[in-house]
């Protein structure tokens, strides 16, 4: 049973209904399941610079070259600013995606394009 079938399970019960307190608590409990499945599945600010990044990212590899997080971030200027911690995941997201393909020799991770 989910969590909104539980609470209206027991708002059904004759004991729970009858008490004011229960009912008002268990109508909130619904009302924020409600604002909480009705948020909208617009990406986040971040998503969507990521998104942007990952569109740059896959003109950078386009070359063939394969290249360590380090150097793909100094080939281009509009990843100035990023970490390597970030780039990482983003393209550890893009080799899940299947976009992007990981090598790793002596502990050392490549990209290049899929």
């Amino acid at each position: 049973m989910t969590k909104r079938e539980n609470f209206e399970a027991l708002k059904a019960i004759e004991a729970v209904s009858a008490n004011a307190d229960l009912v008002a608590f268990i109508d909130h409990e619904l009302e924020l399941l409600n604002r909480k499945s009705s948020k909208s599945g617009k990406p986040t600010a971040r998503q969507a610079e990521n998104a942007e990044l990952a569109k740059v990212v896959e003109e950078v590899l386009a070359d063939g070259v394969a290249v360590t997080v380090t150097e793909l971030i100094a080939k281009d200027e509009r990843f100035d600013g990023l970490t390597n911690q970030r780039m990482s995941a983003l393209l550890n997201s893009m080799v899940k995606a299947e976009k992007v393909v990981k090598t790793t020799e002596k502990k050392v991770s490549r990209f290049t394009l899929a």
